[in-house]
């Protein structure tokens, strides 16, 4: 498969385009190595002084033993920026970043976890789901704010509560309650990972924080 950034020449269309084609290529079922041996955090943020295109892409990247939650490897890495920035198209201008400090890690992580969508996107193919169908990693997009969908059960203030995320009549996540009396995660599959499974992995590596301690890592404080 073809999932590298193309050369931007201007025409949205086409990237729209592309991202529907690599888009039926995310598997939704579970992918991932059981027992899970590492997971991994991936955090991505453009670095401008005045939020222009041509920003520098930072990555993060955490690597925690699955079981203990001891950080085994921290790596960042920075790459230019390739493309504009538009919210929809976020895996084009992310990926070579995000691959490259995967590359960095000394083993690969059993399974992602993905500051940003996943198939909960106008698409279907958030940066969660760009990054692991072009890397073949299991993983997880988890966000603060829905890019789309609707919730049509109110989510119980219990701590581990999650509630079905629709686009239409299409389920593309969950709302998770990872820590009471805060805002719910969003919560949805990258790729090779079942919609089912996708909220009990979360709350895993969620300690007494709202984000799971691979992202915690990964986040700037």
């Amino acid at each position: 498969m073809n999932s590298q950034p193309p050369t931007w020449n201007g025409q949205i269309d086409t990237l729209y385009a592309r991202q529907n084609d690599l888009a039926a290529q995310v598997m939704l079922r579970d992918g991932f190595a059981k027992p899970l041996r590492t997971v991994a955090g991936f955090r991505v943020d453009a670095e401008s002084d005045d939020g222009a295109d041509a920003a520098s892409i930072h990555a993060k990247v955490v690597l925690l033993d699955a079981d203990t939650m001891e950080v085994l490897e921290q790596r960042e890495t920075r790459a230019p920026s390739r493309m504009p920035n538009n919210p929809d198209l976020l895996g084009f201008r992310f990926l070579p970043a995000m691959l490259e400090a995967l590359e960095s890690l000394s083993q690969r992580p059993d399974l992602a976890f993905v500051a940003g969508h996943g198939i909960d996107h106008p698409r279907r193919f958030g940066v969660a789901s760009h990054f692991a169908l072009a890397a073949n990693l299991p993983s997880v997009g988890i966000s603060q704010s829905t890019l789309i969908g609707t919730s049509r059960l109110a989510l119980h203030e219990m701590r581990g509560a999650f509630t079905p995320l629709r686009d239409g009549k299409m389920q593309v996540g969950w709302l998770l309650r990872s820590k009471v009396g805060e805002a719910p995660l969003v919560v949805a599959p990258g790729h090779r990972v079942s919609l089912a499974s996708a909220p009990g992995l979360v709350m895993r590596y969620v300690t007494r924080y709202r984000l799971p301690e691979p992202l915690r890592f990964a986040t700037p404080t």
